[in-house]
């Protein structure tokens, strides 16, 4: 197609119709035409000359020209050109002057087989590009929407889904566990992500992420769309169960009568699409215990104890309970605490009454032994909401004198021996981190006290990227369902009430530091 002896216009229709067939603008074959022939031409002419070709957009003829730059004393024949020669060659290049640029036609010529090659690669990657680039920007902003389309085939546990124009890929962690989707199924997705990629799809999907379930109700639920109800929240196991939270803005609307619909027909519908996905729909409060009662559903809470700074819930109930709160492996606590973004510990009553006597016990131990108290007046500054010595050292005698049994001088030696265990406490840390070795990159991380990195230090945490490789879990601690028993697994630093989104904050600083480079 690309020698002389060939129609002129067919170039022009070749562009077109391919133009038409991948979606691209016209101009932009026509210019890979010419970069796939400069290429070719260089083969023939040699690689050290400069080519520009040029397709008359009306006729298809085509044009190649030696790009020579003009200097006064030529060097090189096929890079540079005097004044003189430039103007021999076009009476129009008398307005040029040194720098400037100047084209010398070069002869037609027959491709030959690897010239014509290399052509093709050359047209044949630039519309690739053209064409992947057509795709990202088409569908770059319906990154966050439910897409439809068919299953064109499976690669590698892979789903290919041809959306029209383009192909998308849902990846095997990102398909509903064990749902059976073959070539030619039609499948709904929610765009996961749009980006430019050199090689492969540039479109993400997914059927396993919770935003996928969410649009769904947007889809099925009318009240939904229009704004009248909002999702909060939402938490997927995907294939077996999830958890969507909603808040009715229009306050006459029941949220979860309008999602389950007439008959349970609006959320059968989102369920069908989700293999058969269980769907616990829970009414939003202000109040995050409402929340976790409605959230931790069928099981009945005896009392919720909230600690919103800490974001932590300790949940209350009956032993007969305790099965159906932490659900299949922990499923039902698990999803309500992704749901609630909030730490929940479920205990049962007597759990919850030992621990509170245990934490008192040890509050009074601590002030009788390093304040030099006895018993009853331990118990009595536990009793009115002193949990360390820390508090002491920074209470006011005015606010110690108001309780019973305390006066003045008392409550003047009481925050001078806390100020005297303060100092001398953390002069014993400061040795014991050094005695222990940190490294000094992890002891300057900002939000560590001292008594956390001697806790660390003891763990053998004596690295920046030790630490950094940590979960926040490992720090706050967690609890297991091994052979069916909820297992309560210690956290390095839970001694320090470290919440989860203070522990994931402090890693999430140390991978930074740590692996900037």
């Amino acid at each position: 197609m690309l020698n002389r002896r060939a129609d002129k216009l067919e170039l022009l229709r070749i562009a077109e119709a391919v133009a038409l067939e991948k979606s691209i603008d016209k101009e932009l074959i026509i210019n890979s035409m010419e970069n796939g022939i400069a290429k070719a031409a260089k083969s023939k002419f040699g690689s050290d000359n400069e080519i520009k070709v040029m397709i008359d957009r009306d006729n298809g003829e085509i044009g190649i020209y030696r790009k020579l730059i003009i200097v006064e004393k030529p060097e090189n024949n096929n890079l540079e050109i005097s004044i003189k020669d430039a103007i021999s060659l076009n009476e129009s290049n008398k307005e040029k002057k040194i720098g400037d640029e100047v084209l010398q036609p070069l002869p037609s010529f027959d491709f030959g087989r690897i010239a014509a090659q290399t052509a093709k690669q050359v047209i044949t990657l630039n519309v690739r590009e053209a064409e992947r680039e057509r795709q990202y920007n088409e569908f770059k902003d319906k990154k966050d929407t439910i897409l439809s389309g068919i299953v064109k085939r499976l690669e590698f546990g892979n789903i290919i889904v041809d959306l029209g124009r383009t192909e998308a890929i849902i990846q095997k962690n990102e398909l509903i566990p064990r749902e059976n989707i073959k070539a030619g199924d039609r499948v709904k997705a929610y765009c996961l992500d749009v980006r430019r990629e050199p090689r492969g799809q540039q479109i993400f999907l997914s059927r396993a992420h919770p935003k996928f379930m969410e649009k769904l109700f947007v889809q099925e639920v009318p009240e939904i769309y229009d704004g009248l109800i909002e999702i909060i929240s939402s938490s997927r196991d995907p294939g077996s169960r999830a958890k969507i939270c909603v808040k009715a803005v229009d306050t006459s609307l029941d949220p979860v009568g309008a999602c389950v619909g007439m008959r349970g027909s609006r959320v059968q519908a989102i369920v069908n699409e989700l293999q058969g996905e269980k769907i616990d729909i829970v009414n939003w409060s202000e109040d995050p215990a409402v929340v976790v009662s409605n959230a931790l559903s069928p099981a009945e809470i005896l009392r919720v104890n909230v600690d919103s700074e800490n974001k932590k819930l300790d949940v209350i109930l009956s032993e007969d309970n305790l099965s159906k709160a932490i659900g299949r492996r922990g499923q039902n606590v698990r999803l309500a605490t992704k749901l609630m973004h909030y730490e929940i510990n479920i205990m049962t009553d007597q759990e919850d009454s030992e621990r509170r006597q245990i934490e008192f016990k040890e509050k009074t131990e601590n002030f009788v032994k390093n304040l030099e108290v006895d018993e009853t007046l331990g118990q009595l500054l536990v009793a009115e909401g002193y949990s360390s010595i820390d508090d002491i050292k920074d209470a006011s005698i005015e606010t110690l004198t108001k309780i019973d049994g305390i006066e003045e001088d008392t409550a003047k030696e009481l925050i001078e021996r806390a100020l005297e265990f303060y100092k001398k406490d953390q002069e014993e840390i400061q040795k014991r981190i050094k005695d222990l070795g940190l490294e000094n990159s992890l002891i300057k991380l900002q939000g560590l006290t001292p008594g956390m990195l001697v806790t660390l230090g003891e763990k053998k945490i004596l690295t920046l990227k030790d630490f950094a490789d940590l979960a926040s879990d490992e720090l706050t601690g967690s609890y297991d369902v091994i052979k069916g028993e909820r297992i309560k697994i210690k956290g390095y630093l839970e001694d320090f009430a470290l919440s989860k989104k203070e522990a994931d904050e402090l890693v999430m600083s140390a991978r930074d530091i740590a692996y900037k480079d």
